[in-house]
């Protein structure tokens, strides 16, 4: 294949060839990596005719439509736009007509070639010519329309979206004046209580709120709460949902649900010996039964359904706001709901069948026939699927509404994943949006020799703009519902993702680039219209430029105490932390601080084979003492520790006053956000997750400790959240 024609190939397709290592060398992906990456994408990489043809194909489409689907643009006096028009007419007036989000509309009538050109084309021996236009207007921020037309004809020439935006994403107003705040992070399933049924729910997180607020406290971050799969209930990473748009219905609160008042037979079974005892079991094991969990969730929300049906009077006032749930929610809760009812029911016929993939060929798509025809004849049981939904998130939105009536700045802050499992809801229902035999991950590291593939298809750039963001948009609008801020999980992906073909390793993929500037604005207006602050994660490797991109945008940045090293390997000042920034100990990939500080991740990581060398391992061990070390000099040197406390790392061992010591002197940080973690205020040791495993350690399972209703009466924890609290102050 010739150079030429795979650079312009990549261009169409914004693959990126080049990129820089994380020891900080330029590298370059091989052109055979290129052609597969290609090929996957749906493309013969191997006949240079067929991807000139489409190519020229794209092209002539781009020259032949007047306007792009959308323009994103950032809220000014006058907004430009490229028009594409042929030369026989480019000097023709045309009337430009803005259909505003609220119906109103303004129109201009103007003539293209008094803006600059831009450029020419010939296609199909016709010539046209690219214009610059710049319209006057005062438009508000939100989604509206642009058409153009011809003086007396009815029908539009061209018609695109257009977006205003903010130009920055929103923060509160005391955040803004310089108040620093604190939070918890927690996996929600991970609570224990003295009422949940085995996994934490969205009462547990009522509780959780209004203790955390009582002890200074202003948010509770949650792992991302994304709908899973209730017919494989194992699959338990939140990381790799089903949809990102709906929610795990795990976390209702069966007893909270209106329904349950109302439905004595199920109440009589809840306080039976039998049930409380098949309660105590779920709840008394160190890890979430999820089997056991979903099998009593979904008998009582069937139940609940059925009183929702029955025909009273209460009911039918349910029902009613039931059915206008349904409405607003539109296609898309149907296609999640329809989902989850197919999974089952072709689960009862064949064991193995798990998802989309290989259900029988005609139910392989939400748009078929054969499906279109199962949900009609089968409509109650998608309805049920719906009302899991409804009540999930009127609990969610209560829990919302409990923060804001105590005062809370940001109350919940929500987690929203980098993609969806192959076998998601999402996209049976969206084939045309994703790349199926892809992958996103990240290239070889220092942490990750081979580089990281996580089975996550990605969304095609090219069909994200031509669907006018519409699928980012939703995205963004279902996860900034009922919280206060939003947590981007690898927030790089705006501006890159680094894509893997199922047929190959991770070090062989090859960056794909979005539309970075038009996913900042989009994010800004969503960001400012919920009120919403977001934090973006941008932990890893970093390209130049995008943190300058995102902070502009408002966007907070994500701290890791110990990643933020100096150069001479000591850990950085509290006082130099970003302020437009989130600081923590610890995230959800990485050990508590007592295992941390033990080395438990280590050594667990040599027993599940992840350092199988053991000089690697012990390499490890030499620079965890070093790291170890440079943490103990930092906190005496900033009198964060007692000044008899033991100073040689090789001879202390994690303990209270060491863990409470590392959460206080973070708390002295100039960041605006501080968020630690329940499992180290119990000074718990082994972690939620274990990147690089599977089946080989129980990821997404443990639970903590203890209740929550003890755990804020422990004295020594009060302590602690009161210096915390102190320490935001200064």
């Amino acid at each position: 294949m010739a150079s030429s024609t795979l650079d312009m190939f990549m261009g169409l397709k914004s693959i990126n060839p080049n990129f820089v290592d994380a020891w900080g060398n330029p590298a370059k992906v091989s052109e055979e990596n290129i052609r597969n990456i290609i090929g996957k994408m749906g493309f013969d990489a191997a006949d240079d005719s067929a991807l000139i043809t489409h190519f020229n194909e794209k092209e002539k489409q781009h020259w032949l439509s007047p306007l792009p689907p959308v323009s994103v643009l950032q809220k000014n006096e006058t907004y430009q736009f490229e028009v594409r028009l042929p030369i026989d007419s480019a000097a023709d007036p045309l009337i430009y007509k803005i259909t505003l989000e609220d119906k109103s509309e303004i129109e201009q009538t103007i003539c293209a070639t008094v803006f600059p050109l831009v450029a020419t084309k010939e296609i199909s021996d016709l010539e046209f010519q690219c214009y610059q236009v710049e319209i006057a207007a005062d438009l508000p921020i939100g989604y509206h329309s642009l058409a153009i037309y011809e003086k007396d004809i009815a029908e539009a020439l061209a018609t695109m979206s257009l977006i205003i935006t903010p130009s920055r994403c929103y923060s509160p107003e005391a955040i803004t004046q310089g108040e620093k705040i604190w939070g918890t992070s927690v996996q929600l399933y991970c609570l224990k209580s003295e009422a949940n049924w085995g996994i934490g729910d969205f009462s547990d997180l009522k509780t959780l709120l209004a203790k955390t607020k009582e002890n200074g406290g202003d948010f509770i971050g949650l792992n991302p709460i994304h709908a899973l799969s209730p017919s494989q209930p194992d699959n338990s990473s939140p990381y790799s949902p089903s949809s990102r748009k709906w929610l795990n219905i795990l976390y209702t609160d069966i007893t909270a649900v209106d329904e349950f008042a109302r439905n004595k037979t199920l109440q009589a079974r809840i306080n039976s010996e039998q049930f409380k005892q098949e309660l105590i079991a779920l709840r008394a094991p160190e890890w979430v039964d999820y089997e056991g969990v979903t099998a009593l969730k979904l008998t009582a929300l069937r139940e609940l359904f059925a009183t929702l049906n029955e025909g009273s009077v209460k009911s039918k006032k349910r029902q009613a706001a039931f059915n206008q749930y349904v409405k607003e929610k539109g296609e898309s809760l149907t296609q999640q709901a329809s989902y989850d009812a197919l999974q089952f029911h072709f689960l009862a016929l064949d064991a193995n069948s798990w998802g989309w993939p290989v259900w029988p060929e005609a139910f392989q798509s939400f748009q078929s026939e054969a499906s279109q025809t199962w949900i009609k004849e089968n409509l109650q049981e998608v309805l049920f699927w719906c009302y899991t939904q409804w009540v999930a998130e009127l609990q969610l939105q209560e829990a919302d509404k409990l923060a804001k009536s105590l005062g809370m700045t940001l109350g919940i802050y929500r987690d929203l994943a980098v993609g969806v499992g192959i076998s998601s809801s999402e996209i049976w229902a969206n084939h045309a949006l994703y790349c199926e035999h892809i992958s996103v991950g990240a290239p070889p590291d220092v942490l990750g020799p081979l580089g990281q593939s996580w089975g996550l298809p990605p969304i095609a750039p090219e069909q994200l703009q031509e669907a006018a963001y519409q699928p980012f948009i939703e995205l963004l609008q279902s996860n900034m519902s009922h919280c206060g801020a939003l947590r981007i999980d690898h927030v790089m992906a705006l501006l890159r993702l680094w894509w893997v073909p199922d047929n190959a390793s991770a070090e062989k993929g090859a960056y794909v680039y979005y539309p970075v500037e038009d996913m900042l604005n989009l994010l800004a207006l969503e960001s400012v219209r919920n009120e919403c602050l977001v934090i973006g994660e941008d932990l890893g490797t970093v390209p130049d430029g995008i943190d300058v991109l995102l902070k502009d945008a408002g966007v907070y940045s994500y701290k890791v105490f110990f990643f933020e090293q100096a150069d001479d390997g000591g850990y950085i000042s509290p006082a130099h932390y970003a302020d437009q920034a989130m600081a923590t100990l610890a995230t959800h990939d990485m050990p508590t601080i007592k295992g941390f500080w033990h080395c438990e991740d280590l050594h667990l990581g040599r027993e599940l084979g992840l350092y199988p060398k053991q000089d690697v391992y012990e390499g490890l061990l030499r620079d965890r003492l070093v790291c170890k070390q440079q943490i103990l000099n930092s906190l005496h040197g900033h009198g964060s520790l007692p000044a008899d406390y033991p100073r040689d790392a090789a001879f202390v061992g994690m303990d209270q006053t060491l863990n409470f010591a590392l959460q206080v002197h973070l708390a002295k940080s100039t960041s605006a956000l501080l968020s630690l973690q329940l499992e180290d205020f119990l000074e718990m040791d082994k972690p939620v997750n274990v990147p690089g495993t599977s089946n080989e350690y129980r990821n997404w399972q443990r639970k903590l400790s203890q209740n929550i209703e003890p755990l804020f009466e422990n004295q020594q924890i009060k302590t602690l959240l009161s210096d915390i609290t102190l320490a935001r102050k200064i």
